[in-house]
């Protein structure tokens, strides 16, 4: 099949050397919308360079690896806690790996309700990030090289030799809208969702979410430059349950979860505001991310798919009483964005109050920060090796 032509033409290059020159021009993905309607999306490709977009949310596949420095003597560590969550230490010597969604081991919550945690690696991740002391034990069992077999010490990140943000599975390109049909409340990674269906819960940005701006992942992939954590990451892999076959509307906007990214970026450069440990009660503990991908408009195709509304952007109604634990999830009807937001859903005959796990508030905070980092030259597009599997 012959290449798509297009009447305009950018590169990474060319946009980035706007970038330096300061005539960049940077709308976010909101900004884009009235852009478009009003320019058509050849005359808005000629006009901006970069849309930005962003979502803070609970991203519950999320962990940091810590380096926590050598000891003396040696050590290979085998076990590792901090703060009395367990960290996975198969990985050698000093290296662990703490996922968010781990629970410390004498969480007081949990004593008085088995199940329910205050604390876990989320928080520690947070407690890093915002300059905390952390405590940390390692057990081992002792080689020739590295004898030691414990250690215990207090860790600041800032005294770590490395800490990476490494989250597997970030960003997801559209989620269902989750009720409850039977007749007691249950409690979920989507919030407590109460009896017949009382209550519908959403979380996605919508309009301004990253990868329902380039549905077909056009312009990301391994060496995308992103915002995370309040710093600098970079999309390292398709993300663990990248699906991107799934139905979509004629502009190419999924009907139902799709597409994922892996991530990663140095935890030291990162901020408490944006990453932010969470406790959901009955599901456990998370911790939620902001995230923003800048998306180059190399043409008008681009210009076109980073224009979507609310209004034109669905999700499923999805019982998690019965059908999501099943994993039958048979979908109990569509539901536009636009309708989401409003506060209210109209579903078998009633009117149902929705709430929503992720902010718009800060999904257009994080969209703006780009917006200024870029418009200031302090943040370049990064020109994927590879865009992701569509």
């Amino acid at each position: 099949m012959a290449p798509k032509k297009y009447k305009v033409n950018k590169t990474y290059k060319s946009i980035n050397d706007k970038i330096k020159s300061g005539k960049v021009v940077v709308v976010t993905a909101e900004e884009m919308i009235s852009i478009v309607e009003e320019k058509g999306p050849e005359k808005a490709a000629r006009k901006v360079d970069v849309v930005t977009t962003g979502t803070f949310a609970p991203m519950c596949s999320s962990g940091a690896f810590i380096n926590f420095g050598h000891s003396s003597p040696t050590i290979k560590a085998s076990k590792v806690w901090m703060n009395n969550v367990p960290a996975y230490a198969g990985v050698a010597a000093v290296d662990s790996y703490i996922g968010a969604t781990e629970p410390c081991e004498d969480d007081p919550l949990n004593k008085v309700w088995p199940g329910e945690f205050n604390y876990g690696g989320g928080h520690v991740i947070e407690d890093l990030v915002a300059g905390k002391k952390v405590h940390l034990k390692a057990t081992a069992y002792g080689t020739s090289c590295y004898p030691g077999r414990l250690v215990e010490k207090e860790i600041r990140l800032k005294t770590l030799p490395m800490a990476t943000l490494c989250n597997p599975r970030n960003g997801y390109q559209n989620y269902n809208c989750a009720v409850n049909l039977t007749k007691k409340t249950i409690y979920t990674y989507m919030g407590a969702l109460k009896p017949n269906a009382a209550n519908a819960n959403y979380c996605s940005a919508g309009q301004l979410s990253p990868l329902l701006n380039d549905p077909y992942y056009k312009t990301i992939g391994l060496g995308t430059r992103i915002f995370l954590g309040g710093g600098v990451g970079y999309v390292t892999w398709q993300g663990t349950q990248h699906n991107p076959s799934v139905k979509r509307t004629k502009k190419g906007a999924p009907l139902t979860p799709a597409g994922t990214i892996w991530v990663m970026g140095d935890l030291k450069q990162m901020s408490s505001y944006w990453l932010k440990g969470m406790s959901l009660q009955g599901y456990g503990c998370s911790l939620a991310v902001g995230l923003g991908i800048p998306i180059p408009i190399l043409n008008e195709e681009m210009a076109q798919y980073t224009s979507v509304s609310d209004k034109n952007l669905f999700t499923q109604i999805i019982d998690y009483g019965k059908a999501y634990p099943s994993g039958k999830t048979k979908s109990l009807g569509k539901v536009s964005y636009a309708q989401l937001r409003s506060g209210s859903i109209k579903f078998k005959g009633k009117t149902v109050p929705t709430v929503p796990l992720s902010s718009m508030v800060r999904a257009l905070e994080i969209a703006e920060t780009l917006k200024e980092w870029i418009e200031k030259g302090d943040f370049f597009i990064g020109e994927p090796q590879f865009t992701l599997p569509a």
